[in-house]
């Protein structure tokens, strides 16, 4: 049985946000993949996790994605399922995801520009983020 957006818990709900950053480009990563496990695995938020669960969130999201209306089904699961509290944390989330590579295509620009509007994030908070996820993940 597929999980349904509507069954989403606030923890499924961020890893559909990185899994959808990742697959924004329609190319996911190994370096995409690898920091989703480290967040899910190490992050606070994510102490009480299930993480057989990633498999099934990440289909939800390739079936999204495969709809015209995808998308807006992603945000209102957003909106219905995660915390005001904890939107800066999806999007900081969301923003080392876009920044495992080294590179963040137009595509992922456009899905975090997308996310800063559905979050509602103050664009200077979220100028922040965007900075320290790049300092963390840059390479000499």
């Amino acid at each position: 049985m597929t999980l349904s957006t509507h069954d989403f818990s606030a923890q499924d709900t961020l890893v559909a946000i990185m899994i959808a950053m990742s697959a924004s480009d329609e190319a996911i990563r190994t370096s995409e993949l690898l920091t989703i496990e480290r967040i899910v695995n190490h992050l606070p938020v994510f102490a009480d996790y299930d993480a057989s669960r990633l498999r099934d969130v990440s289909n939800a999201v390739f079936d999204l994605f495969g709809r015209e209306d995808g998308l807006d089904q992603l945000w209102e699961a957003v909106r219905d399922h995660l915390p005001e509290r904890l939107h800066e944390t999806a999007y900081a989330m969301a923003c080392d995801v876009v920044a495992a590579d080294g590179e963040a295509g137009e595509s992922e620009l456009r899905m975090l520009e997308e996310m800063r509007y559905e979050l509602n994030l103050d664009r200077l908070h979220a100028a922040a983020i965007e900075r320290a996820a790049s300092a963390r993940h840059r390479v000499l």
